[in-house]
């Protein structure tokens, strides 16, 4: 049997929508076959939802990829794996949109003075696709290459380089908004009361419960994020019932190698270090603070919500060893 189409990190929206219909032609199914597989599943992806996806050149969103790619036969492995280098183009066109140089127009009278050009204008032409790169369809593509966050070749004097993604092991994960009040992420409760059940929160890293171990995937820059509790043993970090809506906690549950248990570490720079974004492999979103920016405050929860690029959705991640 022909080898299933893989998504290429240097294909652009469109090119990676023509790997998603390639894959449905590979798997055979109609579209009413692959709704009936996802509804099977515990998924949902209507026929009329794929004939969206598939008929248009803009990203779908992270939450329909992996569920398309698992109707399609493939495993959870490859679902994610599409998921990554869905989100990764996505940070990218975004990068390069935000850093597009502002267009001038030529004054009437013919002179050198440019002024900005139309407001209008600007916007039309920073909403056009950015085309990054050809794919080819059928590629197998290196896994180490799914970021492209590393950089090639001899930098020049005065370039910083990229961030490196880190390696397994022990960490202290701590909130980027507030690195003077000495908090890091850790086991409490919801502040509403609502439940008493284990969430991940803000709180002090002085004996900090539990002990965090990122294990690295097969999938280069995602993650598990394993707690070891030295009662109820090792968890991982979960969101809540794999929803994809903003304000979703994250709390620890047993480790069954699901997407919604599984975060893309995405380096970014803080004012005085490395920080990384945490996204949700099955949702694309970000992992923050509950409150945002302002909620500084001993016990706030860990959500799930949109990227907005703020600090209180960076994280620190502190090199250590396991305390029990």
């Amino acid at each position: 049997m022909l080898r299933p189409p893989e998504p290429d990190p240097s294909m652009n929206a469109g090119e990676f929508v023509g790997a998603l219909r390639a894959l449905r032609l590979w798997s055979g199914l109609s579209y009413r076959e692959l709704g009936a597989k996802a509804k099977a599943s515990g998924g949902s992806l209507p026929p009329s939802t794929i004939t969206s996806m598939l008929g248009r050149n803009t990203l779908p969103r992270a939450p329909l990829i992996a569920t398309f790619v698992l109707a399609c036969g493939l495993d959870q492995d490859t679902a994610d794996r599409w998921t990554v280098v869905r989100n990764s183009i996505a940070m990218r066109s975004e990068h390069l949109v935000s850093s597009a140089p502002e267009q001038l127009e030529p004054p009437s009278d013919g002179g050198t003075e440019r002024t900005p050009a139309d407001p209008q204008m600007k916007r039309h032409r920073r909403s056009r696709p950015m085309a990054i790169g050809l794919g080819a369809l059928g590629l197998v593509i290196s896994i180490a290459a799914f970021l492209l966050l590393k950089p090639t070749g001899s930098q020049h004097e005065g370039v910083v380089a990229e961030p490196e993604l880190p390696a397994e092991g022990w960490f202290l994960i701590q909130p980027a908004h507030i690195p003077d009040r000495g908090f890091c992420i850790g086991e409490g409760r919801e502040r509403n009361r609502r439940t008493d059940r284990p969430l991940a929160v803000q709180r002090s890293c002085a004996a900090i419960v539990p002990d965090t171990y990122l294990a690295a995937t097969s999938i280069g820059g995602v993650y598990e994020i394993r707690w070891h509790h030295p009662v109820e043993g090792v968890g991982c970090l979960t969101v809540d019932d794999a929803l994809t809506e903003d304000e979703t906690l994250v709390a620890p549950t047993d480790c069954i190698g699901a997407a919604h248990q599984r975060y893309q570490l995405e380096p970014t720079r803080t004012p005085t270090s490395t920080g990384y974004r945490i996204r949700p492999t099955h949702s694309g979103l970000c992992l923050g603070i509950l409150g945002g920016l302002a909620d500084v405050d001993q016990g706030a929860e860990l959500a799930q919500a949109t990227c907005t690029g703020a600090l209180d959705q960076v994280f620190l991640l502190q090199p250590t060893t396991r305390s029990m």
